[in-house]
């Protein structure tokens, strides 16, 4: 396997699609085969205080290949789609330089797409202005948006506090949309590699009963514990590491407030939910060029799946 192509760009693979889809057991099994590292690219499996709970490979998996950014960050530390971004591409350095390949692997579409496409370089709010934004109800908000940016205001549900906020906050910081910033993006590594990309898009049936098993094994393997470990460090409410899918249904359950079969029913809900949000993002919104792979995955078919990543 070389990891340079006719432009003499290094190779990178990548595997992406929705939670549960297989991604982990497919990268480990190109790893058998080919030099390679692999690099976490989920959000909820940067943290150290989840592993059982966002599915981080097993301990034995990740002594038998390097692997890396998976538990590199401690819940109280956020991680950023721009501080993941950084930390991938020194990541994808290493591995080039000790000629292995290196393999993105994950399901948060936001992380992948400011790897790839970079990040609008939007300056430092001015903390005045994002206080007195950030206290407004989100239909006040929603109206100084559609007088002061009507651009970004167009393509936000007046419903959506998180962004319509940031929205508003960047243009009255910055005194320009924040549309005209994502337009000057900067930092992306789209056309310095060669990509060789894959998303995996199975049935949905099946998909979903992969979420109800896999739950339902975690409450087994230790979730219930590691959540409470987690809640004694008493992170703020708003945490990432906090809000990871799982943790407020076993906080229920350790709070006496629901039958541990309920607290199982709810977070396989929340984990097909979760699912069915990434299928959507993937669906719509990867590049067209990303080979897909819509059928089920099991050890019978590796080899064929393989086949989709164009001569590694």
């Amino acid at each position: 396997m070389g990891i340079a192509n006719p432009e003499n760009k290094p190779v990178v693979a990548l595997i992406a699609g929705p939670t549960a889809s297989g991604k982990t057991a497919l990268a480990l099994h190109l790893a058998q085969t080919h030099n390679c590292t692999i690099i976490n690219a989920d959000s909820a499996q940067v943290y150290a205080d989840l592993p059982i709970l966002s599915a981080q490979p097993s301990a034995q998996a990740m002594a038998s290949v390097p692997h890396r950014l998976f538990g590199y960050r401690g819940g109280a530390s956020p991680c950023s789609a721009a501080d993941w971004a950084a930390a991938a591409k020194e990541e994808i350095r290493a591995a080039h330089s000790e000629d292995r390949l290196p393999i993105l692997v994950g399901g948060t579409g936001l992380y992948l797409r400011t790897l790839l496409d970079g990040i609008a370089p939007v300056p430092e709010i001015n903390p005045e202005v994002r206080g007195a934004v950030r206290a407004m109800t989100t239909s006040d908000a929603f109206a100084a948006l559609l007088s002061e940016d009507p651009a970004m205001a167009a393509v936000l549900h007046g419903n959506d506090d998180s962004r319509i906020k940031r929205a508003l906050e960047v243009v009255r910081s910055s005194r320009r949309s924040l549309a005209d910033w994502r337009r000057d993006k900067v930092g992306g590594i789209a056309r310095q590699m060669e990509w060789r990309s894959l998303l995996l898009l199975p049935p949905r049936l099946w998909l979903y009963e992969r979420c109800d098993r896999r739950f339902a094994a975690m409450m087994e393997q230790g979730a219930v514990e590691e959540v409470a470990a987690l809640l004694s460090r008493q992170f703020a409410g708003d945490a990432p590491v906090m809000r990871a899918i799982g943790v407020a249904e076993i906080a229920a359950l350790l709070r006496g407030d629901i039958t541990r079969d309920e607290a199982i029913a709810r977070g396989q809900v929340a984990t097909r939910q979760y699912a069915k949000r990434q299928y959507t993002w993937f669906r719509n919104q990867s590049p067209p060029n990303w080979a897909r792979w819509t059928g089920e995955i099991n050890d019978e078919n590796m080899k064929e799946i393989e086949t989709k990543f164009q001569n590694l």
